[in-house]
C-alpha cells in the first residue's frame, strides 16, 4: 500500500505593525509565510507565533497589550482562518483621546 502525500498549505499575510508595536518589531510591515504540514487552516494564532518567532523579546513584551485587525475586522478569537493574501494588523493600546 503506498501512502498518500500529507497535504500542506502555506498561506502568506501582510503583517503591518503601529505605534509601539511597529518600534518593537523594527519594521511597519512585513509578509509572514506560514505553513501547516497537516493541511489544517492556517490561523491567526499561527501568524502571530510566527511573526513573533521573526523578532526578539521586544515584541514578545510589546504582543500580549495589542489587539488585531484581520483584513480590517477585529479579530476576537485566534482561532480564525487567515485566507492567502490577508492582512494582520498588530495594534498596541492607544494613550490620548
Amino acid at each position: 500500500m503506498t501512502a498518500l502525500p500529507e497535504q500542506v498549505r502555506t498561506v502568506a499575510v501582510q503583517v503591518r505593525y503601529f505605534a509601539g508595536a511597529r518600534a518593537a518589531a523594527g519594521v511597519p510591515e512585513e509578509t509572514v509565510h506560514v505553513t501547516r504540514p497537516d493541511g489544517a487552516a492556517v490561523t491567526a494564532a499561527d501568524v502571530i507565533a510566527a511573526a513573533l518567532g521573526r523578532h526578539d523579546e521586544k515584541l514578545a513584551n510589546v504582543l500580549p497589550a495589542c489587539s488585531f485587525l484581520l483584513d480590517g475586522v477585529a479579530v476576537r478569537d485566534r482561532g480564525i482562518a487567515v485566507p492567502d493574501d490577508a492582512t494582520l494588523d498588530v495594534l498596541p493600546p492607544f494613550a490620548g483621546g
